[in-house]
Order: C-alpha cells, then sequence, then structure tokens
C-alpha cells in the first residue's frame, strides 16, 4: 500500500510564507505525477499545483507566481512553496501521487495539513 505523510502546515499571517512536504512510501511507480490540491470549508476540493516525473508544472490561475511545486524523485517527495500568502489560501492541503501502468489508473492521497492565513 501506500502512504502520504505531509507536514509543514500552519498559521501565518496575511504575506507571509510556508513550506508544505509530502513523502511517499510503499509501491511506488516511478513514471508519476505528484500534486497539491486544497479544501477550503463549502468548498470543492481543488488542485493547487502539480508536477510530472519529468519536470512539467502546472498550477491554479489563483497561485501563479506565488507558489513554487517541486520534487525529489530519488526521495518520492514533493514540495509546495507558497510565498505572499494570502486569506483565501486557507485550508486543508492534501498530497497527491497518481500513475498509469498496464491501463490501469492509481491514485493515492495524503491525509492532509491545515493551512490558515489570517488577515
Amino acid at each position: 500500500q501506500v502512504q502520504l505523510v505531509e507536514s509543514g502546515g500552519g498559521l501565518v499571517q496575511t504575506g507571509g510564507s510556508l513550506r508544505l512536504s509530502c513523502a511517499a512510501s510503499g509501491y511506488i511507480f516511478s513514471n508519476n505525477a505528484m500534486g497539491w490540491y486544497r479544501q477550503a470549508p463549502g468548498n470543492q476540493r481543488e488542485l493547487v499545483a502539480r508536477v510530472t516525473y519529468g519536470g512539467n508544472t502546472n498550477y491554479a490561475d489563483s497561485v501563479k507566481g506565488r507558489f513554487t511545486i517541486s520534487r525529489d524523485s530519488a526521495k518520492n517527495t514533493v514540495y509546495l512553496q507558497m510565498n505572499s500568502l494570502k486569506p483565501e489560501d486557507t485550508g486543508v492541503y492534501y498530497c497527491n501521487i497518481e500513475w498509469r501502468r498496464l491501463g490501469n489508473s492509481f491514485e493515492y492521497w495524503g491525509q492532509g495539513t491545515q493551512v490558515t492565513v489570517s488577515s
């Protein structure tokens, strides 16, 4: 089974920074994509940023220029550097890993870490 363990959430003031980390363990296919999603109260879970094994990235428009996703594939770890945080960035941030193999899709989620940005 695959496990994802997130860390780095917390409370920060508007304009501050946080760095989230997520380490994946277990059987992991190397050609995977890792990403961060977030869910605010009353809202659906949304993609924040995603990075493929080859290093291709995509971001939600709301975080472009402020957040940076990176990965250490040797350690199956993904990071999210969040700068210039805004109150609307508040939510539970979930780590995700996914891949396709032999026609099957595999997707796993972390337990989530709370990020709260105070105004």
